[in-house]
């Protein structure tokens, strides 16, 4: 049995400056990145909303930076997966890893991250950050000028649609219904804006392009019939889901989105020396700089809790 004092779940923005904030704190915290190393943000090729940096990074070069920063300190990053766990606010919370190691610890930072939905078609995943995306707040000020497509039919997929009209020649928005889940407030302010075209009835049968994305083929349910629309961009409106599933049955609250719940203002779970910080836990922002703040947040309760 391995005994830690603090153990941070997930490598991305949030678990990350948890680490430098931990670590300064002298409490040496292990990392522990999971599946998904340095988290969503680690596929984003450029980032130019983070402060500090004028110029851009890219999403990978500032996780690891965050990670070494944590590194420096005295933080550990362990890039094993947790498969089970226990919580056990008395005795140590513990837990067991992927290559058989079994853990005990004090406290548990719990950011893991969230994942966005993907439409599964042809193109999404290879052009994945090179015009295709999930986060117009992130990535729509890469498209001015250009047409973009935004796939959904909820309030997000209008949210999305007239926020990249500032920046978008066009906005096509596909939906595969006639009618939107939308509150009718934002499917009016959506029809209202020029910019706008929808494209009702209609699925995403491919996304095409060699290195970027170039176009968009759509079919009408109704008709049959296929349309390309040429495209720069390609933004996903679908929702994300909490990477919550390791601790769906250990006793952590979450929502009925699967998004772990806290205490009023602080990071605090519902179990003692349980915390959480991130998309796993905001289901509103989804920022890197607003993760990264969480993490903090994080860090600083679970000092107070283990002094």
């Amino acid at each position: 049995m391995i005994e830690e004092k603090l153990v941070i779940v997930g490598n991305g923005p949030a678990g990350c400056t948890a680490g430098v904030y931990a670590a300064r704190a002298g409490l040496k915290p292990r990392i522990f990145a999971g599946d998904h190393p340095c988290g969503l943000l680690a596929l984003t090729s450029d980032v130019e909303n983070f402060p500090g940096f004028p110029s851009g990074i890219s999403g990978f070069d500032l996780v690891m930076a965050m990670q070494e920063q944590a590194e420096k300190f005295g933080a550990e990053t362990d890039y094993d997966t947790i498969v089970s766990i226990e919580f056990d606010a008395v005795n140590g919370h513990r837990f067991t890893t992927a290559d058989g190691r079994e853990f005990r610890s004090r406290a548990m930072i719990i950011a893991t991250g969230a994942t966005p939905r993907k439409l599964g078609v042809p193109g999404e995943e290879k052009l994945w950050g090179r015009g295709v995306s999930a986060c117009a707040t992130c990535d729509g000020a890469f498209f001015k000028e250009v047409p973009v497509v935004v796939a959904g039919g909820g309030d997000s997929a209008m949210e999305e649609a007239i926020f990249l009209t500032r920046f978008a020649s066009e906005v096509h928005l596909v939906h595969r219904r006639d009618s939107f889940r939308a509150s009718a407030i934002m499917v009016e302010r959506a029809r209202s804006n020029p910019k706008i075209k929808m494209h009702l009835n209609c699925v995403v049968e491919e996304i095409t392009g060699s290195n970027e994305v170039e176009a968009v083929r759509i079919m009408n349910k109704v008709s049959n019939e296929s349309e390309t629309i040429p495209a720069k961009g390609f933004f996903a409106a679908l929702g994300h889901v909490p990477a919550t599933e390791l601790f769906k049955n250990s006793g952590v609250e979450v929502d009925d989105n699967g998004y772990i719940v806290t205490a009023g203002k602080s990071s605090e779970t519902n179990i003692p020396g349980v915390f959480a910080a991130g998309d796993c836990m905001d289901p509103r922002y989804r920022q890197a700089i607003i993760a990264a703040g969480n993490g903090a947040r994080a860090a600083l309760d679970a000092e107070k809790y283990l002094g």
